[in-house]
């Protein structure tokens, strides 16, 4: 068999023959997947070869007829252009850069986040996006203070009403803290606290935000002293000093009926 310009013949366990093609630009080596046919292999080897010497070729050019995957057709054009080479589908810009999940999809990014990009391939289902890290899946909206549980437009909102903005200052967070909801009526900004023990208990409503979460704290301890068997997340006060802290929580007003509630060794799944 003739060996075709960018083609490796390759063997899988079964015996059965594969082929992979690969490019070599700028002394980098570069995979570009693996092809049931020698010549298959070798076309895709004759599009990134013209995409690398081509600059009329952008993002826009990519069609359905390409042979080349889109993942790797966005990551020769980036290596192209800016001479920084990454197996994820990722372009840079000047302050940020383009994340795309597909042709029509593209997801845009601070600079600051390149590094954890760039080794973290972005997964999406049902509308949320994930990463693998440390062989768990986790939601991106992580890594800019959302909470899983969030609701977009009530948590925290786009300010540009794009959901494929991740830049920082796209991103209102309205809701830090576990069971505390922003409240705005009449211009008047209220905070209101919620527990969840078999349906949501209204801890009150408060003044400030901290004083809310904290709140929330002080419920969670007090139904766990009343026998309740359930883990909940607590909210930690970052730049609040432990005394600040202390005097919040012993003088902030729980529910009565947060106080009145006993349990005798149930355990309340959330």
């Amino acid at each position: 068999m003739e060996k075709l310009t960018g083609v490796q013949i390759a063997t899988k366990k079964d015996n059965s023959i594969y082929y992979r093609s690969s490019i070599t630009y700028k002394n980098k080596h570069i995979s570009l997947g693996s092809y049931s046919t020698n010549l298959k292999a070798h076309n895709v080897y004759l599009e990134a070869k013209n995409i690398l010497n081509d600059l009329t070729i952008t993002l826009s050019s990519f069609h359905s007829k390409n042979l080349l995957h889109f993942d790797y057709f966005v990551s020769l054009i980036n290596y192209r252009d800016n001479g920084i080479y990454f197996s994820n589908p990722i372009y840079i810009k000047k302050k940020l850069f383009y994340y795309f999940l597909s042709p029509d999809d593209c997801m845009k990014f601070d600079i600051d986040d390149l590094f954890y990009y760039s080794s973290h391939k972005i997964m999406r289902r049902l509308g949320h996006f994930f990463v693998a890290d440390y062989g768990m899946q986790v939601n991106i909206v992580n890594r800019y203070g959302i909470k899983n549980y969030a609701v977009i437009n009530r948590d925290y909102r786009f300010l540009n009403n794009d959901t494929y903005d991740f830049r920082s200052e796209n991103i209102e967070i309205i809701n830090r803290y576990h069971g505390v909801r922003k409240i705005v009526k009449k211009n008047k900004t209220i905070y209101k606290c919620v527990i969840h023990v078999k349906g949501n208990f209204v801890v009150g409503n408060y003044k400030t935000e901290d004083e809310a979460a904290i709140a929330y704290n002080k419920s969670a301890d007090i139904l766990m002293r009343n026998g309740l068997k359930k883990n909940f997340a607590q909210n930690y006060m970052e730049g609040l000093s432990p005394s600040i802290y202390a005097d919040i929580y012993s003088n902030v007003i729980v529910s009565a009926k947060i106080r009145n509630l006993k349990f005798q060794d149930a355990l309340v799944k959330s």
